[in-house]
Parts: structure tokens; C-alpha cells; sequence
């Protein structure tokens, strides 16, 4: 966190106020602007920051397929048994807004985590090319290595203050597919919460299947958040697993937003939609206090 001036949240940001969430200004030049990924920037003013007062936050390690695996934790000071939400990075990595969101989730009562799921691959905050960032790191990272990491750190989180048995999981973008796949994959998830993420497409070697393709395992109610405006996800693909999810009769579900563009809760950059973003943070907690 930095030590950069905060003013209180005006009015139209009230949705949030409850989270201890400020806005924060002047983010150009500062410590806060450099914690961001250099491949997201420029940075928005509109962005947001959560204060850690009254939270346990910080880097934790925890133990996957013979490494130590970094994650950003933060839950409520003095506080065990706690639900768990895991939070899966957007394409960017781990880096400040994923960590603010652990903060606001950790504000709401909950433990919450973020693992860097390319730790092995690369420091996804450090490249400034987007088209770098996917070739050198994203593309490859297997699906099957990230289920693996997300099992361990199931196990992890019920020796550190969470509830084993009580894991939500919600991710964004990048993340959102993950939070499908992950779904269809542990069936001991209680809820997730998908944001953005692909859903249909072409698979690889290390990336052999999407969300529609699973649908039939997905056994967690699931809440998918799409924009109507998303130039990568077709309108056409979320009504097609939307469809699926009915038909399979899952206890699954997308609400698509009609004014919204793809990253539309990510207030630090310029597709950030407030009336969307609000909306979808409601839905999005009250997905978990229903589920977990």
C-alpha cells in the first residue's frame, strides 16, 4: 500500500462504502501507479483503493507441486473459521486492484486470497507489451497446472484461518475462465463467481477445453458477469452457455449487461462502468452469503 492522500468517497460511490473503500487521486508518478501492471497503464483516475485497517493482509506462501507459491491474503483482524473466497488474477497478474479486491472481500467478512498462478511462467506485473505478456507468459500456463495449484490452495486456506468447506471462488477476466473450469473441476466448491471470462473458442495443448465444453460437471452455482459491449466475448457466446447452463439444469446463471464493456468492474481503467460495477459487486456478494 502506499502512503499517497486518500479522500473520502463521493456519493455516487456509496455501493462500496461499506468495504472501507476510498477513492484515490493524482495515481500518475506515484508508488501506487508502479504496484500496477506495467501492460494495464495508463491507469485511470476513477481507481479505487481499500484501506488494510482492521485486516490481517499481507503475502503468504503456500505449498504446490514443489514450489512455494506466493498469494495475497487478507482477512479480518482476529478472526478464524472464516468463509473463503479465492480470487483468481486477470490477465495481469497479481497485482494492486486484484489486491485491493482481497481487501474489499476481506472487508466483507471473508478470508480471501489471491495466488499467483504464473509464478512459474513470469512476473505477469513486470512486462509492459500486452502482446509479450501473453506470448511469454499467459499462453503458457496449463490449465491442469492451475487446477493443481487452486486444490493446494484449498488445503492451505483451513490451516490459516479459513474454512475448508466453506470456498467460494470468483475471478476476472483471464480469471473468469478459470473460475468455470475450476467449478466443473472440484466439486466441493460452494459458489463461484465468473466475471468477464471466455467461454467458448479454440482450444491448445495446454488450454484443451472451455467453459461450455464442462458444463455438464459444473456442480457450484456459478454467477457469470458479462458486458453487452465486450469486443472479445461475443454477446452470441454468453447467451450460448447461458443457454447450456439451463439446459443442463444447473444451478448456474449469467447476467449480461447491456452498457457494459469487457473489465467493466476494473475501476482503474477506462472500460471501468460504475453503474455496472455496482450492481455487479451486490450480486456478486450476496452470491456468496447465500452460497457460503
Amino acid at each position: 500500500m502506499s502512503d499517497a492522500q486518500d479522500t473520502p468517497i463521493p456519493p455516487d460511490q456509496s455501493w462500496i462504502a461499506d468495504t472501507g473503500v476510498t477513492r484515490r487521486q493524482a495515481l500518475a508518478g506515484t508508488v501506487v501507479a508502479a504496484s500496477y501492471a506495467l501492460a494495464a497503464q495508463p491507469l485511470s483516475a476513477t481507481a479505487i483503493a481499500t484501506s488494510a485497517d482492521g485486516l490481517d493482509a499481507g503475502m503468504v506462501t503456500f505449498a504446490t507441486g514443489g514450489i512455494q507459491m506466493g498469494a495475497y491474503r487478507a482477512k479480518p483482524k482476529g478472526k478464524t473459521n472464516l468463509p473463503v473466497i479465492i480470487v483468481v488474477q486477470e490477465i495481469f497478474g497479481v497485482h494492486e486492484w486484484i489486491r485491493d479486491i482481497v481487501r474489499r472481500f476481506a472487508k466483507a467478512g471473508y478470508y480471501a486470497i489471491a495466488p499467483d498462478l504464473y509464478q512459474r511462467q513470469g512476473d505477469a506485473t513486470k512486462v509492459a507489451d500486452f502482446k509479450q505478456l501473453f506470448a511469454e507468459i499467459v499462453s503458457k500456463v496449463p490449465d491442469a497446472q492451475v487446477m493443481g495449484d487452486l486444490d493446494a490452495l484449498t488445503a492451505f486456506v483451513g490451516s490459516d484461518g479459513g474454512n475448508a468447506k466453506r470456498i467460494g471462488l470468483t475471478g476476472f477476466c483471464w480469471g473468469g475462465r478459470i473460475t468455470w473450469l475450476y467449478a466443473a473441476h472440484n466439486p466441493k466448491l460452494k459458489a463461484g463467481v465468473a466475471w468477464y471470462g471466455r467461454v467458448k473458442g479454440a482450444g491448445t495443448a495446454l488450454q484443451p477445453k472451455n467453459p461450455i465444453e464442462l458444463v455438464a460437471d459444473i456442480k457450484a452455482p456459478v454467477l457469470g458477469l458479462y458486458g453487452a459491449l465486450d469486443k472479445g466475448i461475443p454477446v452470441a457466446d454468453v447467451e450460448a452457455m447461458n443457454a447450456a447452463l439451463k439446459a443442463a439444469k444447473t444451478p448456474s446463471s449469467i447476467h449480461l449487461y447491456p452498457q457494459a464493456d469487457h473489465g467493466f468492474l476494473a475501476d482503474y481503467r477506462p472500460s471501468y462502468n460504475e453503474a455496472a460495477a455496482r450492481d455487479g459487486w451486490s450480486r456478486a456478494l450476496a452470491h456468496f452469503k447465500k452460497h457460503l
